[in-house]
């Protein structure tokens, strides 16, 4: 199945950042790819991922606001689960 890609737009990067802003169209998916930072997401709308790992799929609920954080190393495919539009900004410390 061929899925729309999610849109990145890098607004810092830096020797100590990279902020991202990420905008997932319903549907959407990042493709595979593997963290090289601890990374922290900051949700700006409601809705839920789906996170493909090579441990199995799960569902991550998303939160106007409420943030969390990863440690590098994370491998994932992320799909935008809902029917709306999807954006976060995902802050990666160097």
């Amino acid at each position: 199945m061929t899925r729309p890609q999610a849109v990145p737009t890098v607004q810092i990067n830096d020797d100590r950042v990279i902020v991202t802003e990420w905008r997932f169209a319903p549907g959407a998916e990042t493709g595979w790819h593997r963290h090289e930072h601890d990374y922290v997401v900051v949700p700006m709308t409601n809705g839920e991922l789906l996170a493909e790992t090579t441990e199995g799929n799960r569902t991550a609920p998303l939160v106007a606001g409420c943030c969390y954080n990863r440690q590098l190393g994370v491998e994932h495919n992320v799909i935008n689960n809902t029917d709306h539009e999807v954006v976060f900004i995902e802050i990666e410390i160097r």
